[in-house]
């Protein structure tokens, strides 16, 4: 028997229903699926274990074929067309997005159509329950068959040709003429039996839905396209039910081949997700940076007023970080892990991105109501009692705690965001020891966090290394954008930190082993830093360098090798959402 492929992070689409999202490769296999949500166990992970992972595979008996993909236009309806030596088929995946409010199962719907000669088909389905760790047993039922384990767990396959089922996995061969389809659907066996026209309207519908969603948009000229894929990668990744926005659709991707930094991204950090909610409203959309505000505001009350660093999307815990040793790791990068060690860190910049999208929100139209101040001014007290602190930071390295810059830059922010929201909205504050404090945290900036002869900001108080994160000084607001200190800096990270226009978070030791790739969101922060400091001209390099990093279909992964290919979690949003940042900025300029 032939190894099974290992297809690479960058060749695939994404799909999903606002609960859980599948990846869909270059060749028709669905390598990646989480059910029923998006930390939920997998179903399908042959991206981690070509072989024990499970995969469910649906393309032409062609080896000469010639596969593209592409999206329905302002959808998360993915189209991979193949051109073989006897016709023309493309095949369309999604899963339907909830018909009301009452959010509907995962149902993965696949429907291939000849569009010119005749082509023949062979579709393979092995899913594997729980991380591979269970094989199911599978059975025939009516039109397909059923995969069910002793947990209770049960999916049918069903559809339009004759599928024979074997052991723990079912497959089906056929041919197919110029204008002829066929649908298959995977879905809880409880639910009902769905038909070729059932499959066809909801695929009309949800094209329609999710066009309604995008046109409610606001998007430049410029890059228009790109944005609005972005977007739709940010929405893909909120959670309906909750109004959580995950990191990334993937757990154990790897920042290196063969390396052990494996993370798990299947959760929602404060962080990203504020970042994710306020790049949304700079694109028109409002609901979901309300609903993300009102999943932050049950964890502030859940947690007795504090603010964890990340949870699930339902609101509970992130599981405790273990490692799945049965999983041979995507490029033999183990161990391939689960849950998340760094819930457990101290991070003191949460609040001040939190606060940021606050300000942002009731900008643009999610007026801040008078009710959720209270929990504002638990969270300032909190920063005027810690900012001084040593933290983990933004980038959570297993190393231990410091004094890190962008954490004393976000209590800044936290600071600056509440004292104007107050005076907006004539809400009660202590107005003096909000004003000291954020003065004082200022000129500690200016006073410790700088390089002893050069004079430039440095990542860590005492140390001389520089940090990628110093680039959100001026996106903050914090320094102007030609000051002379911040241009020394912006320079000092240039040549320290930037390769062929892609950027690298830090130099420095970081408690774990191994090296990682350029980090594709710091890429987008640094074009738009040299924009705002009018060099517009490499602002402009540095951003295709950026746009290069995207897979065909637009989707960015958190990191890039040397050679331009995605590494890391994906699609990731913290990379999608600087992307968004970045080019309605430059939008704005010469080239706009």
């Amino acid at each position: 028997m032939n190894p099974r492929p290992q297809r690479s992070i960058g060749e695939h689409g994404v799909i999903g229903n606002l609960s859980t999202a599948a990846l869909v490769a270059l060749d028709g296999a669905i390598d990646f699926l989480c059910w029923p949500h998006f930390d939920s166990p997998t179903i399908f992970a042959s991206l981690l274990d070509p072989e024990q992972g499970g995969v469910f595979e649906l393309a032409p008996m062609a080896p000469d074929a010639h596969a593209e993909q592409a999206y329905h236009p302002g959808t998360n309806i993915l189209v991979t067309r193949w051109y073989t030596a006897t016709g023309i088929a493309e095949l369309t995946d999604f899963l339907p997005l909830a018909e009301t409010d009452n959010h509907a199962a995962p149902v993965v719907m696949r429907r291939v159509h000849v569009i010119d000669g005749t082509v023949r088909f062979r579709l393979h389905c092995r899913p594997r329950f729980d991380y591979a760790r269970t094989r199911p047993v599978c059975r025939p039922s009516g039109r397909g068959v059923v995969f069910e384990d002793h947990a209770g767990l049960a999916l049918r396959l069903s559809g339009s040709v004759k599928i024979v089922h074997g052991d723990a996995e079912a497959s089906a061969e056929w041919a197919l003429g110029e204008g002829k389809s066929a649908s298959f659907v995977l879905h809880n066996a409880a639910d009902p039996l769905l038909g070729d026209a059932e499959i066809a309207r909801s695929l009309k519908v949800n094209i329609e839905r999710w066009r309604a969603w995008t046109g409610r948009g606001t998007l430049p000229q410029r890059w228009r396209a790109e944005l609005m894929r972005s977007a739709l990668v940010l929405k893909l990744l909120t959670s309906h039910d909750h109004g959580a926005i995950a990191a990334a659709v993937t757990f154990g991707l790897p920042e290196q081949p063969g390396g052990g930094r494996n993370w798990d991204y299947r959760a929602c950090w404060i962080r990203d997700g504020a970042w994710s909610a306020a790049a949304l409203l700079r694109l028109g959309h409002t609901e979901e940076a309300a609903a993300f505000l009102a999943w932050v505001r049950r964890m502030h009350r859940r947690h007795d007023g504090s603010l964890p660093v990340m949870a699930a999307l339902d609101g509970q815990q992130v599981g405790e970080e273990r490692a799945l040793d049965h999983l041979a790791g995507y490029a033999h990068s183990r161990p391939v892990r689960i849950g998340n060690g760094a819930r457990d860190q101290f991070q003191l910049d949460i609040t001040g991105e939190w606060l940021d999208c606050i300000a942002t929100a009731d900008a643009r139209g999610v007026t801040l109501q008078a009710e959720d101040w209270p929990e504002i001014v638990t969270q300032i007290g909190h920063v005027c009692a810690h900012w001084q602190e040593a933290d983990c930071g933004i980038w959570e390295p297993r190393s231990g705690n410091r004094a890190h810059l962008h954490s004393r830059l976000m209590c800044w922010v936290a600071l600056d965001r509440a004292i104007a929201l107050a005076q907006d909205h004539a809400l009660p504050l202590p107005v003096g020891l909000w004003r000291r404090t954020r003065a004082l945290i200022h000129t500690d900036i200016w006073h410790n966090f700088r390089h002893p002869t050069e004079g430039y900001f440095v990542q860590a108080m005492g140390g001389t290394d520089l940090d990628a994160a110093l680039l959100m000084l001026p996106l903050m607001g914090f320094v102007a954008d030609g000051d002379p200190v911040w241009l020394a800096t912006l320079d000092a990270i240039g040549s320290a930190l930037v390769r062929d226009g892609r950027v690298y978070r830090y130099r420095t030791a970081d408690g774990l082993e191994g090296d990682e790739g350029s980090f594709a969101p710091c890429t987008f922060w640094y074009a738009e830093c040299l924009a705002r400091a009018g060099r517009w001209q490499a602002a402009e390099a540095v951003m295709q360098a950026g746009l290069h990093l995207a897979n065909p279909l637009g989707l960015f992964a958190e990191e890039a090798a040397e050679d331009g290919r995605p590494l890391g979690n994906f699609p990731q949003a913290m990379t999608h959402l600087a992307f968004i940042n970045a080019a309605l900025f430059l939008a704005t300029g010469p080239q706009g």
